[in-house]
């Protein structure tokens, strides 16, 4: 007998980066499974055009402009979803940038400051302001690092975004183990090569005389020869994250890369 319940129905899901890439994937998936759905991000067309799918296909969602690295934005973001939708059950901390690549000595402190309070204090305030209402019932943190400062470290230049996915770990784990007396789970999700439009925002500079040389076999991720993973895949894990399914996963990192860590590693 198939089964068509929907395994977030009832829950509440505040979503950073919702406008694109994986934030959107998971917005419009969870929306599916049956979760009202807070969308943050900066761009407003962006968001409206996510909010509008999931009305679109019956669910519920909620649009708010903020920038995750700002204190005031973030905590107003979160009370007007939990004013709006009554609760607040899931997080997923995915907004983030690749910020400039540049070597050490090149880098400006301002870029250095730039990649670290969007990446890193921006997933503090998300999570910081979010686990008053989550303490409430019991929920799930899901955080976006990355392969580049978990499995790889051979993308020279990217020292501060690495150094931030890096801390995004850390901190998942140090989460998990403060939150689990309230229920509250903690996980980190560390995609590889995903088709999304965060390369828009990379900017790198002078890498070709401090790159190492490396060389890999043909196709740089094994599983699909090469090709890039899609944003769904990895809303499918966030989705896994966020159920009842993963109900005794904590402060757990996941690799989600078509095993493309492994050979670069």
């Amino acid at each position: 007998m198939e089964n068509n319940s929907k395994e977030l129905e009832g829950k509440v899901a505040f979503i950073t980066g919702a406008g694109s890439g994986i934030g959107k994937a998971a917005a419009l998936l969870f929306a599916r499974q049956g979760a009202s759905i807070a969308a943050l991000g900066h761009t407003e067309d962006e968001l409206r055009e996510t909010v509008d799918q999931v009305k679109e296909n019956g669910g519920e969602a909620i649009l708010l402009l903020g920038d995750i690295s700002q204190a005031a934005d973030m905590e107003n973001a979160i009370g007007e979803a939990v004013q709006k939708l009554g609760r607040l059950d899931i997080v997923f901390a995915n907004a983030g940038i690749n910020g400039v690549w540049a070597p050490i000595e090149e880098l400006a402190p301002e870029e250095w400051d730039k990649t670290i309070n969007i990446n890193l204090r921006g997933t503090f305030l998300t999570v910081k302001y979010a686990i008053p209402h989550l303490k409430k019932q019991g929920g799930s943190i899901i955080i976006t690092s990355s392969v580049n400062g978990t499995r790889i470290f051979s993308n020279t230049g990217a020292t501060a975004y690495s150094c931030t996915k890096a801390a995004q770990v850390a901190f998942t784990q140090m989460a998990a183990l403060e939150l689990a007396k309230h229920r509250i789970r903690v996980n980190v999700i560390c995609p590889g090569a995903i088709e999304t439009s965060i390369d828009d925002n990379t900017n790198k500079r002078d890498l070709a005389s401090e790159k190492e040389p490396v060389e890999f076999p043909e196709g740089k991720i094994p599983l699909t020869d090469g090709k890039p993973g899609k944003s769904e895949q990895v809303a499918q894990l966030a989705l896994f994250l966020a159920s009842d399914r993963s109900s005794h996963i904590t402060g757990t990192p996941i690799w989600i890369d078509g095993a493309e860590s492994l050979l670069m590693g």
